[in-house]
This record gives structure tokens, sequence and C-alpha cells, in this order.
């Protein structure tokens, strides 16, 4: 073991590596940086190598014979870090292979890597990778990449879900989806490894990446997995920077390579006995390759779509047949109609790729009960197997993720105005029915975004269904922007509310669409359709007159739209804000006045809710006022709202008699002495909170003064149980008030039975548009710490669930806000979205069963008395590597805790047999965690904290 590894052999992320330390008189790893008339970006690349947290490598600096200053920047390098040696091939090569074969001959580290110039290595790359492969002794080890959009500085993670966590794979068989991962760069290998396969990358072809990797992946006995960034891919935004060969798919000769090197990776796997391993890079080939390029279909001409269907065609011929399965059902369809040559419907059809709720301009119907892509049958049993769509069952789809489809027919100027011709196709036929449906234009803004109602005209059936039309005027001059203007790209939705459900679609563009462009006072605004993806209608604004010109300041001065910004955010800045809410405590308080908030903003829910409620009901002489983040359509009519964060929030909080919330107001305000806060928290502690999470157990001294501060500005405290005593207000240290009285949001679940919750009820279930005789399935976990926004916490296979109970059941999923979730459009008839809802309460009265995993909302439910699932299948993980849990769940769960989709399905076949077989835990659950809830707790609180003592 070298003396990296020895040095931190305990590590487990880069996290946790230390610096400087290596073998004595050698070098751990040589990492191969390849570059070709790149001087700008090249002393960039190989300072993140130096950098590195390994100090004992070395950069082998291989020019492609480069005619620009490049030889110049490399020889400085060289001659200021004696670590930087540097090659120059005689001819340039045209591709990556010949340099980066030239930087193997020439390291002499037991361990390389490759590094391209317009790129970087995150500080702890290096390190990290040797440690786990020294810990493994696999023959490479492969870690994640961080893709960096320079345009927008936004960045995005590589296939993600194949670096979830550390693993050792012995070999590619038991993983074969690793061949998504064919870059070079994110790798480090052994070179024995490489010599003792004469591993070479080929030179006369792009895309050589694909073929070395293949090889790599198929010959190694064992390869490791890390789950953190150890590549930062930077993706650049500006022409001038040179396409990339990965970006300039706009060449015919690009796809030619990239079926070229395909075809040697068959070869290669052909040749050494790996036939077997045929289907799964096919598969990739497909996921990967081809998708790319199908997504760019709806914005060529029919001369390079015709070009590409020759020359991808043929090759799509040899594939193996289950590899097509691995595929979306849109790519299967767009596929077929390449291989027909039916290009202009395999265009359309490609701009439902990235957008599940986008519907097929066309279906027809067959007399046999089967829908069919297309506007004619298919005509043979082929092209029948190919184009059925009958698993959509779009006729069975709800309004909220039933898939409709949007376009534009035309777009005229008139003035500072556009007026917008639109066609929205609905095979699902979700506008129709007894409930009527609003429609509206809306344009995101730097405020308020701009709305414009309309109205369709009668609707047409077409071959798909129902088709809508409509004319809307989008005043440019109404979009409320400061007094500086903005600057940037916006995309506008069809936004449509059934029942108060609310859906925003995008509005798509013809490919072909004419660039308009319309003036306002400040802006110059441009549309046209965005040329990628579904081919949204775009709209760009640039700043006019004065500030336009600002924009075009020369290099060498600073543009005065920059000191604009900065100036901007020094006044409108949380300082500021600090600041000035720090002055306005010294005018009187308001007596009257009561700020709510619940979900840090995001809706009217939570005890904060129902507190307001039962204050309204009393009539007491207090001025209500809600702060709001997002949406404002979950408040009832006359609240009055503040946006939370902006001026006024902090003059209504600064002078507020009473705070009432469910989660925190921002630290940055300190309360005032006069100020009284009930924090009414949102849900009981099975997991650690406060001081007891690794967040602030492990965080310096500041972290834990903060959040030390926060909980000291609570008057008082709404406790449910003992249990929330001994574990959250302990854990947050918290010494104040406490009010045992049960949480107000649980009212309305405790009386279920009053007609006013069974009409609540009845009226979410036709929201949701659930069937006749349904039971409902609430599906509501929690989301994973260190995951947030990953899909992780979805973790039962709700296509199997969906197979497994037929008809019986609706599933309705409410993932955590911090959470991302999609309905596949083949399991919209049985699945539901419930973010929708504000007020979780309206789904779990309307639900016959909770599954959950480690959320809070368990503790809530068992006073429905209806059963409760626990799907617990990381259960382990969890517990012990994640945030932890205060019980053991298997002592305390009111129900089953199953770790596989098989077992829930059978758990759910026969809810009577399980509630009768959980009957015992679950009252002695419900009596250890509710013992509070009466059913009469806003009363409780109300006449506490208003009316009585802590007033």
């Amino acid at each position: 073991m070298s003396a990296a590894a020895s040095d931190s052999a305990a590590a487990t992320a880069p996290g946790a590596v230390a610096a400087g330390v290596g073998a004595e008189g050698g070098v751990d790893v040589s990492v191969v940086v390849i570059v070709y008339n790149d001087a700008e970006r090249l002393s960039r690349a190989v300072r993140s190598v130096l950098a590195q947290s390994l100090r004992h490598l070395e950069v082998i600096i291989v020019d492609d014979c480069s005619t620009d200053a490049t030889p110049g920047v490399a020889r400085e390098l060289a001659a200021a870090d004696p670590r930087v040696r540097c090659l120059r091939l005689p001819a340039n090569s045209g591709g990556c292979g010949a340099p980066r074969n030239a930087g193997i001959d020439a390291a002499r580290a037991p361990y390389v890597m490759f590094l391209d110039s317009d790129d970087e290595l995150p500080y702890h790359a290096c390190k990290s990778l040797l440690l786990a492969a020294e810990d493994t002794g696999a023959d490479f080890v492969t870690g994640e990449v961080t893709r960096l959009f320079e345009e927008t500085g936004a960045t995005g993670l590589w296939y993600p879900e194949l670096f979830q966590d550390a693993r050792l794979v012995d070999g590619i068989r038991t993983a074969p989806e690793y061949f998504l991962d064919h870059l070079s760069t994110n790798k480090l290998y052994r070179a024995d490894f490489i010599a003792r396969h004469h591993l070479r990358f080929p030179e006369d072809v792009h895309y050589e990446d694909q073929l070395f990797t293949a090889k790599a992946f198929t010959l190694a006995r064992t390869f490791a997995v890390v789950p953190w960034p150890v590549y930062t891919w930077r993706l650049a935004g500006d022409p001038a920077a040179g396409p990339s060969i990965s970006s300039s798919r706009h060449k015919i000769q690009n796809v030619a390579d990239r079926v070229a090197v395909a075809r040697l990776i068959d070869t290669f796997l052909e040749e050494s006995g790996n036939a077997g391993l045929r289907p799964a890079k096919d598969a990739k080939f497909l996921r990967h390759d081809l998708r790319l390029y199908l997504g760019d279909l709806p914005f060529r001409d029919p001369a390079w779509t015709e070009a590409f269907a020759a020359t991808v065609t043929p090759y799509l011929a040899g594939l193996a047949a289950e590899a097509f399965d691995a595929v979306p059902r849109e790519q299967q369809i767009c596929q077929y109609l390449l291989q027909a040559g039916r290009l202009a419907e395999a265009a359309e059809c490609a701009r439902t790729l990235d957008r599940p709720l986008l519907a097929p301009r066309h279906a027809v119907r067959a007399a046999t009960g089967r829908t069919y892509w297309g506007s004619t049958l298919p005509e043979d049993e082929r092209a029948a197997a190919a184009l059925d769509i009958s698993a959509w069952r779009l006729h069975d789809q709800p309004f909220a993720t039933g898939p409709l489809r949007h376009e534009v027919t035309r777009l005229d100027p008139a003035g500072a105005s556009l007026r917008v011709s639109l066609r929205t196709y609905d095979p699902a036929r979700l506008l129709g029915g007894t409930a009527p449906v609003s429609a509206e234009l809306r344009v995101a803004t730097t405020g308020r975004p701009l709305t414009v109602p309309f109205r369709y005209a009668p609707a047409q059936d077409g071959p798909a269904g129902p088709v809508h039309t409509a004319e809307v005027e989008l005043d440019l001059r109404r979009v409320p922007i400061g007094p500086k203007g903005f600057h940037g790209r916006r995309h506008p939705l069809i936004v449509l509310n059934r029942l108060g459900l609310t859906r925003g679609d995008p509005l798509l563009a013809p490919a072909a669409l004419p660039p308009l462009q319309a003036r306002t006072g400040l802006h110059t605004v441009r549309a046209a359709c965005e040329g990628h993806g579904a081919g949204r209608l775009e709209l760009t604004w640039e700043r006019a007159g004065v500030l336009g010109r600002a924009e075009t300041v020369g290099p060498g001065l600073m543009p005065v739209r920059r000191r604009l910004n900065r100036l901007t955010r020094r006044v409108t800045g949380p300082r500021a804000k600090a600041l000035t809410y720090h002055e306005l405590q010294k005018l009187p308080i308001d007596d009257t006045l009561v700020v709510f908030e619940a979900l840090e903003g995001r809706g009217y829910a939570d005890s904060p809710r129902y507190i307001h409620e039962e204050l309204r009901r009393r009539r007491l002489p207090l001025r209500a006022v809600w702060s709001y983040s997002g949406s404002r359509g979950s408040y009832p009519e006359g609240v009055e709202l503040i946006r939370r964060g902006s001026w006024e929030y902090v003059r209504t909080v600064a002078r507020a008699r009473y705070w009432v919330d469910s989660h925190g107001f921002p630290v940055l305000f300190a309360k005032r002495p006069g100020t009284r806060y009930l924090q009414t928290w949102h849900g009981q502690a099975l997991k650690h909170m406060g001081f007891d999470t690794p967040e602030l157990r492990l965080a310096n001294a500041e972290r834990r003064r903060l959040h030390q501060e926060m909980v000291a500005r609570w008057d008082a405290l709404i406790a449910p149980s003992e249990e929330f005593e001994r574990t959250f207000v302990r854990a947050n240290g918290y010494t104040g008030e406490l009010l045992r009285t049960g949480l107000p949001r649980n009212d309305v679940l405790v009386r279920w039975n009053d007609p006013e919750q069974r009409d609540r009820a009845a009226a979410t279930r036709e929201r949701l548009q659930i069937p006749d005789g349904r039971k409902v399935l609430l599906y509501a976990p929690t989301f994973r710490d260190g995951a947030r926004g990953s899909g992780e916490s979805i973790r039962v296979d709700l296509a199997e669930l969906v197979r497994a109970t037929g008809e019986e059941w609706t599933i309705v999923v409410r993932p955590h806000y911090y959470e991302r979730f999609t309905v596949p459009r083949e399991l919209g008839h049985a699945l539901r979205d419930g973010r929708e809802f504000t007020d979780l309460n309206d789904l779990l009265l309307a639900s016959d069963a909770l599954l959950t995993d480690y959320s809070s909302v368990m503790f809530d439910y068992a006073n429905l008395g209806r059963p409760i699932l626990l799907y617990t299948d990381d259960y382990a993980d969890y517990r012990s590597l994640a945030r932890g849990t205060y019980y053991d769940l298997a002592d305390i769960a009111p129900g089953p805790l199953l770790s596989t989709t098989g077992e829930l399905a059978a758990a759910l076949r026969d809810p009577a047999e399980l509630r009768e077989r959980w009957a015992g835990a679950y009252a002695r659950f419900q009596a250890r965690f509710n013992p509070h809830e009466s059913g009469r707790s806003s009363k409780a609180v109300v006449d506490l904290f208003f009316e009585g003592s802590a007033r």
C-alpha cells in the first residue's frame, strides 16, 4: 500500500482525505492532459491537478501539434513545477486517441488518469480514487462526473443512478448498465492493467473513449465505483470557444463516427468471446448515442434527416431485440418511424422524448380497441407492434398528469404585443366533462408572472381526440420588471385549472418559426423556437437604450450593468434587509398583527392554518397576514398575503405582536422582546432532529450557535406527546413553555367522520378523478439527506405495484417537497400526483391506507385508525449511515415493515385482515404518540396563547 493510502486508509469520502502525502521519492498517479490549440484553458486544467490534495503525482501535457500559443504555455507550466512534463506530437492526429496513447507510454506512476485541457479535476479526485483502488484492489475505479454548463453556471451529474453508492463490482457481467459510463476521464486505471491487456485508444476515429472503456469494463476482473464527483466536464456556451467533438452532432460525419465505434466494440466483443454482452452494449447505444441525435431531429432540415437515417438505420437492424426494451416507448416509436422512412413523423415524435405529459398529435383507435400512434391504422403486424400505445390508456388519464399538446400555429407582432394563435390536442379528453377548466398563458418574470386568461373555441374532433383552438394577445409592456429591467430567456406556459388542480404545460413552436421582434420601453423582445428539446416557444429579453449599450462595453472596463447588479445586491440583499429590520424594531409593535407562515411559505396548511381558522371563527380583534413563497393558489379568498423575503415581509415581521409558523422564520430576524412566537412544528420525531443530527452534531461552534439562537426565539412550542418532549424538545435545547394540546392540524383527522370532513374527502377524490369503487393508497415517503431532488426516496417499484394491485387501488404519490417525481405516462391511469394539494390533510382524509417509510406523517395518520404500511428496504443504511432514528422501527411500528414491492402488494390484498393483525400494535402506537389529540387542539392553543396565560 502506498503512503497515500496508508495515511488515510479509513477515509471513505473525498472530504475526509488529508493532503500532502505520497510515495517517498516517486509518484502515485500520472495525469495525462491532452491539448490542441487551447492556450487559454490549459493552465486552468493543469492547475486543477497540481493543486490536488494528493501531492505525489505527475502531469504529462501531450500537445497534439498545436498552432497557437499552447506550446509556450505548456513550457511555462513545466518550468514552474517539476511535476509537469511536456510532449509534443510531430503532426496533428485530428483526434484524442494518439495524444492519450503517447501519455500512456510516458507515464511513470502505477496509476493513470486522463484529463482534457478544457476540463478540471475536483480537489480530492486523485486521492479519493487512489484510496479506493488500493483498498479494493480493483483494476480501475470510476466516479461521478459534474457537467458544468458555462453559459448559465448550472451543473448536472452524469448518469447519477450509476454512482449512488460505493461498491466493488465483480466484472461488467454482474452490472452491465455500466456500459453507459463510457468516459475515460472519470477513472483511475492501474498501469499494469493497461499494459497487461495492451489497452490503447483507436487513433483513426472519434469517440475513441467508448472503445477503450468498453474494453476496460469487459477485461476487468473487478472495478470499483465511488459516489462522489471526480471530474468536472465543462461545456462551453460560447461558440467562439470552438465546438467539441461531442457537441458537433450537426455533422453527419459525427454520426458516422459514433456508429463506427459501436461496430468496433461489437467486433471486440465477438472476437474476445464476450458476445453475450452485446444486448447490454446495444441498449447503451440506444439509450445514449442514438438518443442524443433523436432529440435534434425536430430542428434538422429534411436533407440532414435523410442522411442521418441512411447512416444509422442499417446499424439498428442488427441490434439485439431485447435492447429495444431498454428505452421508453416514445423512443421505440421514434426509432421505428425512422427505420420505416417516415421521417417527418419521427421528428414530430422526437419532441415527446423528454416530456411524458406531451400528447401525440395523431393517434387512431382500431375496432379492436387498440390505440396506435399516427393518423392511419398500421399497415401490417410489424407496424402494429411498433406503434401500439394502448398501454398508455389515453382515455383513462387524470386531469393533472394526462397528456396534452399545445402548439403555436401563428405568431404575429403588433407593436409591443404578440398575437399567439394556438392549438391544443387533447387525446385524453381532459378539457371536457362537467367540471369547467380555466386557461391562461403565463410568462415568468423577475417579479410576478404575466398572465393572460383566454377561452378556447368549441372543440373539433381530430384523429387523436378533441382539438381546441384559441387566440391570445400577449402585451409585453405589462411584464412587471424593476427599473433596471432584466436580461434572459422565458418560456411561456399554458396553465390550466380544474377544481383547484393546476397544471402548466409548454407551448411548442414550429421549428421553422421565423424569429419575431417586439420593442418595449426597456427591452427588445425576440420570439422564436428554442431549437432543442421539445421546441418550446422562447421569449428572449435584451435590454435596450442605455442599459443595452452598457452590456456591450468592451473588455478592460467594468460594464455598467455589472455595477448596477452589484449595487442592487448591496441595497436589496439579506444584509440590507437585516439592518432595515433592526431599525424598524424601533417603531411601536402593532398589537393586532399576527404573521402566519407554514411550510416556509409554501401554502395555507399545517397547524398555522387551523389556528388561523379558529381565530377567524372567534372573530378576535386580530389582523392576520400570511407569507407565501411560491403559488398563492392555496390561500383562501380575502386572506392578506405578503411575499416571503420581500421588503413588505421585513416590515410586517418587525412590527407583528405574534409570529405563528411550522418551520422557522428566517434566522436573520431576531425577535424583539414584545413579540410572541408560537412554534407549532410540523411533526413528531422518528428521525434524529436538532443537535442530534450529523449536520449539527459535527458542526462548528458558529453553526451551532445560530441554531440555538433560532430556537431561543420560540416563546411557546406545541407538544403532542411526552415522546416529542423526550426527543425533539431535548434535541433542540428548548426550555420555554410547552403547550401540551396536540397538533391543531390533526383536529380534522380525529374528527374524520364529521360531515364536513367526509365532504372534504369526497371533494379530494373528485379532484383526483378516483374511479368509483377504487381504494386509495397514499404513498408519502420522506426525503433522504444528501440526496434531495434526486428521486431516491421513491423506492417502491410503482410499475410492479400497479400491475399487482390491478383495478382495486389508485396510488397517490406525495413525495416530500424537497423531492422530485413525475408520473410515468404508462402508469397515469393508476397513479396520481399529490403535490398539488398543499394541505396534506386533504389526501389523508381521502385515502384508505398510508404507505410511508420514516416520515412523521405516520403519527398524524394514526388518528384516522386506517392501515399504515412502512416500506423500509433501506432501513439499515438510513438508521446507521444517514440521519439515524430515535426508535427501532420494528419496536414501535403500527403496521408491517416491507422491503419488496411483492410484499407490499400482498399486504394490500386484504386490508381488513391487515387491520386486525396489527390492531394491538396500532393501539399502542396511538397511545404513545398521540395522547393529547382530542380534535379540539386548535381551540386549546388559542385559549392558551392568544387569550390565556401565555399571552
